[in-house]
């Protein structure tokens, strides 16, 4: 780690004879659920304070967790430098195949590591993967592999991939520590593979052993007690300071050398991954701007039949020619497309938030507020100052949102499209309770931990335990409650998000990897929005409301009984009898008011 934080070097690196920067390459996060003990930012802060040069993520059959490193990076380069954060998955084989490190090196190859994840999900249930040797034989251009301990490497997957695996050796404390590590050196020269030194982390710092340990028991379905060898025997596999893993390898150098090789030969970053919008929007125009420009004049026509007031002209003029400078053409396109669809199949849509601000909307029928009555400026939604992205949620009816999701499916194809992620996480009473059971309490006493103390004050707390019976300064339910709030905000496992959705011009499973949704039809993408966010990928909110279908089942009983065919726009609008009866929240059985955005 160059000088070291001590200003000298260790007995081991003198007797190298080199100042080894080390890099930790088999780092599993806690977004391989209920297997990793640290946050993604934990890592990648601690690897920086070691003075290690990088540090590379490698979730299982994942790469859920990386990006929340990769941002904790990028927003303190100032302090981190040169740090960097790569970006990998841990390959876990359903046919045998040892577990296999795989760091795509170039833009290409975390396409092609992204497509072999997806077919991986895609064969299983949803929060599982069935992935075989022959995925990785058939994607494997471009990918450095490190193949962990276990079974002797495939030679098929050594001849393929010959100049781009290494061995992975590491120097885990136990009984057979000198046999496993004198195995490994063999087969390094029996088969010519290169060694690279591992600490196969799932831990930050050592002080987690026993939060790794309940883990294991959530996962398994047993408590503390009878986990046995299912229990790491030590805390060892946390990250370490450079000058500690030269150390530990000091028999064999070379392999804790490689290890800030192998990062300088990753060239890729989750930065390189720019969002481009789908190119079929045009239709037949020379570009997206220029078809944009035709879709909003021909939609303020409709608005406006008697002629666009110059002032209406004005704004448009203004709010196209700032899409135009910030590129979001294509964007308006995107949502256009799916509004006109629900409106062909007579679905109601509302664009809600900030989209109501524009005239190019209001034209395009993405929204139904006109923002020329109410004064309503445009840099409220896109600012070329602030250089935000356009956000722009779309209600439909609850009834029938589901024929919108399929429509983009069809559209775009599962390659293209798919559901933003939502990251489940564990919450107050839902830790109290999975370490309650880890730690062999009875049910009822995890109930009560989970509802009657938990989130508590202290002093009510230790009441309601005297009450129930429970002991408060027992050591193990003190330990189960700290565990608790140690696990607090842990992933718990990915679900979908409601509405968002991921739109790309390319294959979107070249961006991040799709699997199945719990709902039958539907896929997702590993990232939630959050993420998205951070690398600058946009999303379309399609979201359902109940109100809209009540708006469209009354629209259809004034146009049957009484022949008013009116329009959402159309709805008189500022009535003060409907404003009076909100004030006095005596609605019931009127109408109904779901949520703010209403």
């Amino acid at each position: 780690m160059g000088e070291g934080k001590g200003g000298g070097q260790t007995d081991a690196q003198s007797k190298i004879g080199f100042v080894m920067t080390y890099v930790e390459l088999a780092t599993t996060t806690n977004f391989s659920f209920l297997r990793g003990a640290s946050h993604p930012e934990e890592l990648a802060a601690t690897a920086a304070a070691l003075g290690h040069a990088g540090i590379g993520i490698a979730d299982r059959n994942s790469v859920a967790g990386v990006v929340r490193a990769h941002v904790f990076a990028r927003e303190n380069r100032e302090t981190l430098g040169a740090f960097k954060v790569a970006a990998g998955a841990r390959l876990v084989f359903s046919d045998g195949t040892p577990d296999i490190l795989a760091y795509p090196s170039d833009r290409a190859a975390w396409g092609r590591l992204c497509r072999m994840l997806t077919q991986a999900n895609m064969r299983a249930e949803k929060g599982k993967a069935l992935l075989r040797l022959d995925d990785l034989l058939e994607f494997h251009e471009g990918l450095l592999l490190i193949a962990l301990e276990g079974a002797a490497v495939p030679d098929a997957l050594q001849e393929t991939t010959r100049g781009r695996i290494w061995l992975g050796l590491t120097a885990a404390y136990g009984p057979y520590l000198r046999r496993r590590f004198g195995r490994r050196l063999t087969l390094a020269r029996e088969t010519g593979l290169p060694l690279i030194a591992i600490n196969d982390v799932v831990m930050h710092a050592p002080e987690r052993r026993e939060l790794a340990d309940t883990l294991v028991c959530i996962r398994e379905g047993v408590t503390i007690d009878t986990a046995g060898r299912r229990l790491a025997a030590n805390a060892e596999r946390h990250l370490k300071p450079a000058a500690e893993m030269a150390r530990l390898f000091s028999e064999a150098p070379q392999a804790a050398r490689e290890t800030a090789a192998f990062l300088r030969a990753i060239e890729f970053s989750l930065d390189q991954l720019a969002y481009e919008y789908p190119a079929e929007l045009r239709e037949g125009y020379a570009s997206e701007q220029e078809a944009l420009e035709a879709f909003v004049a021909e939609g303020a026509r409709r608005r406006w039949p008697d002629g666009v007031p110059k002032k209406i002209q004005a704004l448009i003029a203004h709010e196209l020619k700032l899409v135009a400078a910030l590129n979001y053409s294509a964007y308006f396109l995107t949502v256009h497309d799916i509004v006109r669809f629900a409106k062909s199949r007579g679905i109601l849509a509302q664009g809600r938030g900030s989209a109501a601000n524009s005239t190019i909307c209001f034209s395009l029928g993405i929204t139904e507020v006109d923002p020329t009555k109410h004064d309503l400026l445009f840099e409220r939604f896109i600012s070329a100052e602030r250089r935000e992205p356009p956000d722009i949620d779309v209600d439909f009816e609850h009834e029938r949102r589901e024929e919108v999701i399929q429509y983009i499916y069809r559209r775009y194809g599962r390659d293209r499209a798919g559901l933003t992620a939502s990251v489940v996480t564990y919450r107050g009473r839902s830790a109290a309770r999975e370490t309650a059971k880890a730690m062999g309490f009875p049910e009822d006493v995890q109930a009560a931990l989970s509802g009657a103390i938990w989130g508590r004050s202290e002093t009510a707390r230790i009441e309601e335990s005297r009450r129930l019976g429970i002991d408060p300064d027992e050591p193990r339910l003190a330990k189960a409650l700290a565990l608790a709030q140690e696990i607090a905000g842990f992933p718990r496992h990915l679900s979908q998000h409601t509405g968002g959705f991921v739109i790309t011009r390319g294959r979107l499973d070249e961006v991040t990897p799709i699997m199945p949704a719990a709902m039958e039809d539907r896929t997702t993408v590993e990232w939630d929005k959050d993420d998205l966010d951070a690398l600058g990928i946009l999303k379309i909110d399609v979201l359902a409301l109940g109100m809209l279908t009540a708006l469209r089942k009354g629209l259809d009983l004034l146009a049957s009984h009484y022949g008013r065919p009116l329009t959402i726009a159309q709805i008189p609008a500022e009535e003060k009898c409907v404003y009076d009866m909100i004030s006095a929240a005596d609605t019931i059985g009127v109408f109904q008011i779901e949520s703010r955005a209403q």
